[in-house]
C-alpha cells in the first residue's frame, strides 16, 4: 500500500468534531492504556533513567513546549537524549537540516548522547509521553506535536494537522518516518485524520511496536 498516493485534501473540521463516539472511546482507551504502559514499562523506564543520569549527570527528563489540538500549547515530556545545552546549539546547526520545511531533523546530530542514540533509535525516549496522554494533552495515536516555531511557518493546509489531539505515534512515525520530508509527513497526518478509526489506531500501535523492536530509520 503506497500511503503517499492520495492527493491533498481539505478536511472538514466540523465533521471531525461530530465523531463524538470515536473520540470518547479513544480517550478512554488512551487513559487506561497509558496507565498500564507506565506500570508495565516502569522497570525499563527506571533503567533508562539510570543510564541517562550516569552518562553526564544531567537531567533525566526533557520538557519542551509543543502545540496541540486547536493550537493549544502544552509541555511535552521525553527522556533526555541530547546534551544539556542542546537548545542553545540548535541555531548553529539549522543550515545542516536534513528535512525541507518547518521541521528540524539531522541524521548525525552532534548533540545526541550515547544513550540518546539507542533510545531514539528504538523510540524509547518517547515513553514519558504516557504522562501527557494521561493528562489529555496527547493521544497514543495522532500527528506529531510541532514546536511553536514550526507552526509559525505553517500554511493553512499544514494547520489542518492541529484539528486533532497530537499523538505519541502516528501514521508517519509508524511507516515512512525520516524517509520522507515535511510535506509528505503532513500528507500522512491528514490522511490519518481523514481515515481515523479505532481499528486504524490499533494497526498503527501494532506497527509502532514492530518499529521499537526493529527500527525504521529513526534518528
Amino acid at each position: 500500500m503506497d500511503l503517499l498516493e492520495s492527493k491533498a485534501v481539505s478536511l472538514n473540521k466540523e465533521q471531525i468534531k461530530s465523531r463524538f463516539m470515536y473520540h470518547s472511546i479513544k480517550r478512554i482507551f488512551d487513559f487506561i492504556a497509558a496507565i498500564c504502559g507506565v506500570i508495565i514499562l516502569s522497570p525499563v523506564m527506571l533503567v533508562i533513567a539510570i543510564l541517562i543520569k550516569a552518562e553526564d549527570h544531567g537531567p533525566v527528563f526533557y520538557k519542551q513546549v509543543r502545540v496541540g489540538k486547536n493550537g493549544k500549547k502544552f509541555k511535552m515530556y521525553k527522556f533526555r537524549s541530547m546534551s544539556v545545552n542542546a537548545d542553545k546549539m540548535l541555531s548553529k546547526l539549522k543550515e545542516q537540516n536534513d528535512v525541507e520545511g518547518p521541521m528540524f531533523k539531522m541524521k548525525d546530530d552532534p548533540r545526541i548522547t550515547k544513550v540518546g542514540h539507542f533510545i531514539r533509535k528504538h523510540s524509547l525516549d518517547e515513553l514519558p509521553q504516557f504522562l501527557n496522554v494521561i493528562k489529555g494533552d496527547m493521544s497514543l495515536v495522532g500527528p506529531r506535536p510541532p514546536l511553536p516555531s514550526e507552526v509559525a511557518e505553517y500554511s493553512d493546509y499544514d494547520k489542518q494537522r492541529l484539528y486533532v489531539t497530537p499523538g505519541c505515534t502516528g501514521l508517519w512515525q509508524a511507516t515512512e518516518r525520516n524517509e520522507v520530508g515535511f510535506s509528505e509527513m503532513v500528507q500522512l497526518d491528514i490522511q490519518y485524520i481523514q481515515r481515523a478509526s479505532f481499528m486504524f489506531d490499533l494497526w498503527i500501535i501494532w506497527k509502532t511496536v514492530e518499529i521499537i523492536i526493529k527500527p525504521n530509520g529513526s534518528y
